[in-house]
């Protein structure tokens, strides 16, 4: 499928851009909808997908700084971009209640250190904020996307057990986030 994209959708839409003189160089995010004739484009974006880029970003092999210089300099093509080999990459967004359309703020956030010590885990945040009051310092959700659990395995069922036992350590109130996250993906496989 991934060729399959590049073929019909990526690389048609670059070569229109430089035939048209506006050759692009960066970050091209295409928004996608697998129908029953194939992939097609629903929209573009020059910026990176939230949360899509907490998944692949675990997987790339290559310093991203790298790979920025490289399209500032106008040389991304010159640059081999390295992709970890054999492993597979997951994350589970915990969002709150309400989300998306109205949702609860300032509920207090517990157990992203524990979390973090589970192998392979990185805890992204997105909807959080640091309250101080008094002599206390607490972490709460600020957001409808709270946090992104992230873990790699060397299949892809690994990477969704470990992301889902580090949601276990973790808990404010109101919290919701899917189950059903990679499950479609395993029945492919």
């Amino acid at each position: 499928m991934i060729n399959r994209i590049e073929k019909e959708i990526v690389l048609p839409t670059l070569k229109g851009m430089s035939d048209a003189r506006t050759p692009f160089e960066g970050i091209l995010y295409p928004g996608l909808i697998l129908t029953k004739d194939g992939p097609k484009i629903l929209e573009y974006n020059t910026r990176f997908g939230d949360p899509e880029t907490q998944t692949y970003m675990r997987l790339l092999d290559t310093d991203i700084l790298d790979i920025f210089a490289a399209c500032i300099d106008g040389k991304i093509s010159d640059l081999e971009i390295k992709w970890k080999k054999n492993m597979y990459a997951c994350n589970v967004v915990l969002v709150s209640k309400g989300y998306p359309g109205v949702y609860e703020k300032e509920k207090i956030i517990s157990g992203i250190k524990e979390a973090e010590k589970q192998p392979d885990i990185v805890i992204f945040h997105a909807g959080t904020k640091v309250v101080r009051q008094d002599l206390t310092t607490n972490l709460t959700t600020n957001g409808g996307r709270v946090l992104g659990v992230s873990a790699i395995g060397d299949t892809l069922e690994e990477a969704l057990k470990k992301s889902y036992k580090a949601i276990e350590k973790i808990s404010f109130e109101g919290m919701q986030y899917r189950k059903d996250i990679g499950k479609s993906a395993l029945n492919k496989i």
